[in-house]
């Protein structure tokens, strides 16, 4: 018999229900899985006996466990290979950040260290982006709201999370109803996070951006735009076929003026593909009537062929300024992170292999801190 995870809010709600538990009940015994690793269900104290029933005849308080936890060599990153109850594993990845180093109104932020988790909502992806090592894996599922809520579990036993990115393997928008539940979940208690460090980063699904504001109010989205014409996105991501350019921008815009937030573009710079001058000519005029952050990423090499290469730092340079001097868009370059443990998303899955270090500076700015 497959047990749920305790984490799977609407499932344990239904059989409390039918039960006759109370379901504030339910908050208490998330905090107590959060603190204890390991134990059995009648050491919670003070439930009802229906409540006991149903717990250990239906549900784990993990249904996943980690089977690797690798820290970088800097330990800035640490990347987590987690084995789900069928056997397949996704990863996670928690980094370290200094808040000091982020601008608010032009000065630095006050505060300090603290951790963001890239977390993941599907076993591979379906969108196939062709840079992206996840997308040479296929599809092999989604995972459920408890299995996503428990990547959070295991990270908060490490570092105290205050950002969750989603960001590692999948489509998030693929996998809609378990990631809205999930976030509903860890915004709730014993996780308490808000809504504004929370990151839904998409391809670009047009059915499910147009209901994300209402379900999810308040949540940040990066749209991984990756390119400023429609035959160079579907040349990198072939899902991009199934969303044209045109249509995309009109549902973002239609977003923005809903949610009045700013929206994360992210735009992976491919040498000789999508990063001449030209391009990001192109992607100024593209975002100029937005409120927009875009974040540019340099192509990280993913152990597996690839036709790609990095952008050199100066094209990189160049293009930020032409971004931020000719249309006054803001712009960042993202911080490598964790390059010795296969920092590209999938690569722990995939290879389980380290690499060389390449010596990054451990403190660095999280995209959470740029979002004013």
């Amino acid at each position: 018999m497959a047990y749920k995870s305790v984490f799977d809010a609407s499932a344990i709600k239904a059989d409390f229900e039918v039960a006759g538990v109370n379901l504030n009940f339910i908050p208490l015994i998330w905090k107590h899985v959060l603190k204890s690793a390991i134990f059995d269900w009648d050491e919670i104290p003070s439930l009802p006996s229906a409540a006991y029933a149903v717990l250990s005849s239906r549900y784990k308080p993990c249904t996943s466990v980690v089977r690797s936890s690798i820290d970088s060599s800097d330990l800035v990153t640490t990347k987590l290979l987690i084995e789900l109850q069928n056997g397949e594993s996704v990863e996670a990845v928690i980094m370290r950040y200094d808040t000091r180093l982020g601008k608010y109104n032009g000065k630095p932020r006050p505060g300090g260290p603290r951790s963001t988790l890239c977390i993941s909502s599907q076993v591979g992806c379906k969108m196939g982006c062709n840079f992206c090592a996840t997308g040479t894996m296929g599809f092999k599922g989604n995972l459920s709201s408890g299995e996503i809520v428990e990547q959070l579990v295991h990270a908060s036993r490490l570092s105290a999370i205050r950002n969750v990115v989603f960001m590692g393997m999948g489509e998030p928008l693929n996998n809609y109803s378990a990631v809205v539940e999930a976030i509903r979940v860890m915004t709730a208690p014993p996780f308490q996070l808000s809504p504004r460090k929370i990151t839904i980063s998409t391809v670009g699904i047009i059915p499910a951006i147009s209901k994300l504001q209402k379900d999810l109010p308040n949540l940040n989205l990066a749209v991984s735009l990756h390119a400023p014409v429609q035959d160079i996105r579907c040349q990198i991501m072939p899902a991009a076929r199934a969303f044209p350019l045109e249509r995309l921008m009109r549902t973002l815009k239609e977003y923005q003026t809903s949610s009045q937030q700013k929206i994360f573009i992210e735009y992976i710079m491919l040498n000789q593909v999508n990063d001449e001058e030209q391009h990001a000519h192109q992607l100024g005029k593209l975002l100029e009537n937005f409120q927009v952050v875009v974040n540019l990423i340099p192509f990280n090499p993913i152990n597996s062929p690839s036709i790609y290469k990095t952008s050199d730092d100066q094209k990189v340079t160049r293009f930020q300024m032409i971004l931020r001097g000719s249309y006054n868009i803001r712009t960042t370059i993202r911080k490598q992170m964790g390059q010795d443990i296969s920092g590209a998303c999938g690569q722990l899955v995939l290879t389980k292999k380290l690499l060389l270090s390449r010596g990054d500076d451990p403190h660095v700015t999280d995209i959470e801190d740029i979002r004013s």
